[in-house]
């Protein structure tokens, strides 16, 4: 069940009494010092009592951490406390860690109430909204026994007149999306299923869709992303397009906003070439994929939302495997638009593949480019996995997507794109290198200058994914594949 059908009831008055059918609850209030009539109030004062002297219940930091209780009847009710005025990755963050132990007994239904100043509460319910349906659908599994229980229905209580949910069930399917194709095991997910999978998405949601298959791309010259691809005998990488017009709704004449293409790197397995990785950097590289579903994701959300914006999503859909035809060091390749590259590192296969996708998408001439990819290790070791990075050729627009970010909990981090670091990247032989050889050579920043160079005079935004996945979840997210940067990129497309 995707994301986007569970069902979602609200009612204005909060919960007083829960139900006969309501066996799992969500209290949410806002900071103060009275508890409101609300499930397990009176199994929430005894425990506060006695944690306090003298039986004051206060909100102190200590006091915001979930409290679990046990009703009579047996329903389980779980207390949070959530500051409206708290940045959005702190609130998601305490409402996720409020629902885990609810969630974690696999329930059907899930009752949510609301308690606080009416002026407060119309975000938080869009907040709680989100927060449980992002996290109500269970990753896949290939583990044997019994499929977990889904989550199939979601109440909120206590919700202010004219709240609307649209927004975060589009969102929510995106992210759903955007992690169940990330967390496929690379045997699951290979060029091949992954372009049939598409192929069933664009059906069903509308899409355009256009491939540029192996062939194709030989005739046109894409002698980046075909250096990559040599090196898998299946021969079945390719450059798929997929294309919503931004009409408000189906058979219905619109006006259409501005142009977006959003560019995702679709490396379905990363070995690293014949600069071989090591074991442990080489687990988990099904995830290398993550910048395309990411894009696919945000297309999900935006055209259930029937934004009007025309969005054109290229996914450059490879695997960089080591075989006797694989590209090698110090080969020099001829990308798409003439440029030539010497190779300086296999593993470097990402900015590769962009390079060629960025071309075709920049000839189009949208009002903006943004793409997305798990491209380097030095973003993960400047930010770690709770935070990703971007770069842009605009400083507006770099400063837009650092607000997005923050808007939406998916924390994003502006670095600079100097010109004199393209001193790094001059080549002897051809018109650019690759990458370089040195560690600690600032990596994100050299693959941003090798990037721009080919997307001509349009505005261009680079997010590199170091929080593809977190341990324990990040901010909404309850899995360890975070689903980041479907919720930044939905904001900027809204303006």
């Amino acid at each position: 069940m995707a994301a986007s059908e569970v069902r979602l009831s609200a009612k204005r008055a909060p919960l007083v009494v829960p139900p006969a059918r309501s066996t799992h609850v969500l209290v949410v209030r806002t900071p103060g010092d009275t508890l409101p009539d609300a499930p397990g109030r009176d199994a929430i004062v005894r425990a506060r009592t006695r944690a306090h002297a003298g039986g004051r219940v206060r909100d102190g930091a200590a006091d915001r951490a979930p409290v679990i209780a046990q009703l009579e009847g047996g329903q389980l009710v779980v207390w949070v406390v959530v500051d409206p005025s708290a940045s959005t990755f702190d609130r998601h963050t305490a409402l996720r860690k409020g629902l885990a132990p609810l969630l974690a007994e696999h329930p059907a239904s899930l009752d949510i109430s609301l308690h606080g100043a009416p002026e407060a509460l119309q975000g938080l319910a869009a907040d709680a909204a989100y927060v449980a349906l992002v996290n109500a659908t269970p990753l896949p599994t290939w583990k044997q026994g019994p499929a977990r229980r889904r989550l199939d229905a979601i109440t909120l209580h206590g919700v202010p007149v004219g709240t609307s949910f649209a927004g975060v069930q589009a969102l929510a399917a995106g992210s759903q999306l955007c992690r169940e194709l990330t967390a496929a095991p690379a045997n699951a997910l290979g060029p091949s299923t992954y372009r049939a999978r598409l192929g069933e998405l664009a059906r069903a949601e509308g899409w355009k869709r256009q491939e540029f298959g192996l062939e194709r791309l030989e005739r046109m010259g894409a002698g980046a992303f075909l250096a990559v691809a040599r090196g898998s005998h299946q021969r079945d990488a390719a450059i798929v397009r997929l294309t919503y017009d931004g009409r408000p709704s189906r058979g219905r004449a619109g006006a259409v906003g501005r142009s977006v293409a959003l560019v995702g790197k679709g490396i379905c397995f990363d070995t690293g070439g014949h600069n071989l990785k090591k074991d442990t950097s080489m687990n988990e590289m099904h995830h290398d994929m993550n910048g395309s579903a990411v894009a696919v994701g945000a297309l999900l959300a935006a055209s259930r939302l029937r934004l009007p914006v025309r969005l054109d999503v290229w996914l450059a859909i490879a695997q960089n495997h080591l075989s006797p035809s694989a590209y090698t060091q110090n080969e020099v390749v001829t990308a798409l638009d003439g440029t030539t590259i010497e190779t300086t590192h296999t593993d470097a296969e990402g900015r590769m593949v962009l390079a060629d996708t960025l071309v075709l998408a920049a000839k189009e001439q949208p009002d903006e480019i943004i793409d997305f990819a798990t491209l380097t290790g030095s973003m993960w070791i400047a930010l770690g996995s709770r935070m990703s990075g971007v770069i842009a050729n605009r400083d507006e627009f770099a400063a837009r997507a650092v607000v997005a970010g923050t808007a939406t909990g998916e924390r994003v981090v502006s670095f600079p794109m100097p010109a004199d670091y393209d001193e790094a990247l001059e080549s002897q032989v051809a018109d650019v290198k690759q990458c370089v050889l040195e560690s600690g050579a600032a990596d994100h920043l050299l693959a941003a200058r090798f990037l721009q160079r080919f997307v001509g005079d349009r505005p261009w935004l680079h997010v590199d994914l170091s929080a593809v996945s977190c341990k324990g979840g990040l901010g909404a997210v309850g899995t360890d594949v975070t689903g980041f940067g479907v919720g930044l990129t939905l904001r900027l497309l809204q303006g």
